[in-house]
């Protein structure tokens, strides 16, 4: 039931492996990789207790043995100190330059893991074991490593591809329903920036993967994976069509900002949103018809998601200063607003070329509507 997709970036290539079952046969996945039977895990509290033991047992069974870091749960985690915890723990463990360290946990655990194998010994390799749905269909793919500043998120970091990706549906099954749902705020977003038989699909199917559906959870990695690994080839560092990537990600980051980075508003949930106002700009420009951006908040809405900022528990900044936090996000390029806009379901595109009026009324709206 596994499927394969295939990262091809030369000698950096490697495989994401997506299905059931993965945790217990990591050692026959892993062990080729190794030049001696040991790796390093870097995991969490929250995910540490669910999948450790099972994850230990599939090296195990290969005659792997394992050390093993848990860090705290949570985005607070994504920074200097507990970075610095993991490079010299990696250090003390004494993982050496053709040693393979072991991401086990969601994007936080992922981005701070590939970012300390980055700079150890100048690059160890490493293996992500995303544990997320966000993880699996988004940061486990794709190499972009990294943590956060106080002056903003994954500010700090560098490029550094996996060796390889185990996404396991089974463990998509310990995840909450909030976490799921946040999870696929980015599935979604494949579907409307790239693939309109995508997105049809999820509007059927959706929900029964949601519902803990193998096969339609198998179905929904599996594309997302693949459409990013198509789009991280062409554009391996960001230079051009990686930004699509980004749908949604601009009113995202500033709402993420606003609340603090904090459980009032999941990266997931913020990029929905963000969708949704992203394709109701796209159709004020006339860039699409009304009928679109409706389409994508009635399906956001039907999967019991985040669709609108009075969604949002809690006080948010007025419309200029959501517009501030805009204008700090990183993908601001000459002091521009890069928005990622579309023509329709399927068909997204890069522009700066965007009236911050017309922002600034569409973000008056909303908040006019919580």
């Amino acid at each position: 039931m596994t499927e394969i997709v295939h990262v091809p970036l030369g000698e950096r290539a490697y495989d994401v492996h997506v299905g059931p079952g993965l945790l217990a046969r990591s050692g026959a996945l892993v062990g080729p990789l190794l030049a001696r039977k040991r790796v390093a895990i870097v995991t969490d509290e929250n995910v540490g207790p669910l999948h450790l033991k099972a994850l230990e047992a599939g090296l195990a069974a290969e005659g792997i043995s394992a050390v093993s870091l848990t860090l705290p749960a949570g985005e607070s985690t994504k920074g200097w100190p507990q970075f610095e915890r993991t490079v010299e723990w990696l250090l003390e463990q004494k993982v050496e330059r053709r040693d393979v360290v072991v991401a086990l946990g969601g994007g936080v655990i992922g981005d701070l893991v590939g970012f300390a194998a980055a700079v150890l010994r100048r690059g160890v390799r490493f293996v992500q074991v995303p544990t997320s749905l966000l993880a699996q269909v988004d940061s486990s793919v794709g190499g972009k490593t990294g943590i956060n500043a106080p002056q903003g998120k994954n500010l700090i970091g560098a490029f550094h591809q996996p060796s390889l990706v185990l996404a396991d549906t089974d463990v998509l099954s310990t995840l909450t329903e909030r976490d799921y749902l946040a999870g696929y705020g980015e599935v979604v977003k494949y579907g409307l920036l790239g693939d309109s038989e995508f997105f049809q699909w999820l509007e059927t199917q959706g929900s029964s993967a949601a519902g803990g559906d193998q096969a339609a959870r198998i179905h929904a990695v599996r594309r997302s994976v693949e459409m990013k690994a198509e789009i991280v080839v062409r554009d391996e560092t960001e230079q051009g069509d990686r930004a699509l990537l980004n749908l949604g990600h601009t009113f995202c980051h500033a709402l993420e900002a606003a609340t603090g980075y904090s459980d009032r508003l999941l990266h997931g949930e913020g990029v929905a949103i963000g969708c949704a106002l992203a394709f109701e700009l796209s159709s004020r420009m006339g860039l699409c018809s009304q009928e679109e951006p409706s389409r994508v908040r009635a399906h956001l809405r039907d999967m019991k998601m985040k669709v609108d900022l009075s969604d949002i528990p809690g006080e948010l900044p007025d419309a200029n200063g959501l517009l501030d936090l805009m204008a700090q996000d990183k993908k601001v390029v000459d002091g521009k607003l890069r928005f990622i806009l579309a023509r329709g379901i399927g068909d997204a595109f890069v522009t700066s070329g965007v009236d911050r009026d017309m922002v600034r009324g569409l973000l008056q709206e909303a908040l006019d509507a919580r």
